[in-house]
């Protein structure tokens, strides 16, 4: 395993950015959303729901992985 490639602070870097981006985008169009759309996204467990399907294909694919 020593000669597997690491990531390096570039693609660490460049993964954050783009999770900075989605987060801004997401909250953009949670702001366009009428009033009623924006309760939904606030007052109900929408974003449990979404960490919880996140971390369901987490694990799905680390299960999936090919072992060496």
């Amino acid at each position: 395993m020593a000669d597997a490639r690491q990531p390096g602070l570039r693609e660490v870097l460049v993964l954050v950015g783009g999770v900075v981006l989605v987060v801004l985008a997401a909250a953009g169009l949670t702001a366009l959303l009428p009033s009623d759309g924006q309760a939904v996204v606030f007052q109900t467990p929408l974003l449990i729901g979404v960490l919880i399907a996140g971390t369901g294909l987490v694990l799905w694919r680390i299960l999936r992985r090919p072992q060496p």
